[in-house]
């Protein structure tokens, strides 16, 4: 499963834990579809749109530094412009890996007469207890401010256990198994949550399935390269055997050509010669009549 799509997922069943996060207060927010924005967006699975009564909070996880955020937030936020133009709009980039690279650290798309800014969080850079204090935040909370990420996550499957709800409690060990991994070994992570309970969320059958088809593929490609390889090795060693079979074939004919003309030479019928040479008496007399020519 793609983060995009894990992230969707989460902020589309804890909004308010979102918002208290990233707008300091626990309001109800809907999700968007990006089709809003009336314009087709360049990465429409990337794009998290969610609005209140009166502003519209734009969020975008990314795995790995991207040097066309700016421009990207810039045009979003122009687009969301054109759609809610009474309402607010708050853009915030959410990194979830730790990296050493100042695309991380851009805040503003910059053209001539133009700046627009907006807000980055890089996840390694927060402070673990905010992520502990809020269900809908629990699966992020490995990849935060921390020293021992194999001990916060096992504090969030404490937390997530303590949790009544079992749909809620499947969901979010899942969302937290496939963050983790980020950090953590994936042996590690099996250890420290339960797999019976994730085998009950939509997630974990959804990575489940994706771990099948990527199996399948994996594999027929193997099979694919193995059946050419094993496909030129016999198909080599075919047109050699073929080739020298047919060379000596073809120096075995000219051999008892050179003999079968000497013969002609020296008088011999073809019949005889057809006998000694095993020449057919066509080929014979080919030899005939090239010689006397």
């Amino acid at each position: 499963m793609s983060y995009d799509i894990l992230c969707r997922f989460l902020i589309d069943e804890f909004s308010r834990d979102f918002a208290s996060l990233l707008m300091g207060k626990p309001i109800d927010l809907t999700i968007l579809s990006p089709k809003e924005l009336s314009v087709e967006p360049i990465r429409a699975d990337s794009l998290i749109l969610l609005q209140s009564e009166d502003s519209v909070l734009h969020i975008e996880f990314q795995t790995d530094p991207d040097q066309e955020i700016p421009f990207r937030m810039a045009d979003y936020r122009l687009r969301g412009y054109r759609r809610f133009r009474e309402k607010d709009m708050r853009q915030v980039v959410i990194y979830l890996r730790k990296t050493n690279s100042p695309l991380v650290h851009q805040t503003e798309f910059i053209l001539p007469q133009m700046t627009h800014r907006f807000e980055v969080i890089r996840l390694w850079e927060q402070p673990t207890e905010l992520f502990l204090n809020a269900p809908g935040l629990l699966p992020f909370a490995a990849l935060t401010r921390t020293e021992n990420p194999e001990e916060v996550l096992t504090e969030v499957a404490q937390l997530i256990e303590r949790i009544d709800n079992r749909q809620q409690q499947a969901n979010l060990a899942a969302a937290s198994s496939v963050l983790a991994g980020l950090v953590l070994d994936r042996e590690l992570i099996n250890r420290i949550l339960r797999r019976d309970i994730m085998r009950e969320s939509p997630i974990y059958q959804d990575i489940l399935a994706e771990g099948r088809q990527e199996g399948r593929q994996e594999g027929r490609q193997e099979g694919l390269q193995e059946g050419l390889q094993q496909g030129l090795q016999q198909g080599l060693q075919q047109g050699l055997q073929q080739g020298l079979q047919q060379g000596l074939q073809e120096g075995r004919q000219e051999t008892m050509a050179e003999i079968a003309r000497n013969l002609l030479l020296s008088g011999m019928s073809v019949e005889q010669i057809m006998n000694v040479t095993g020449l057919t008496r066509e080929r014979v007399e080919q030899l005939t009549n090239r010689d006397s020519e």
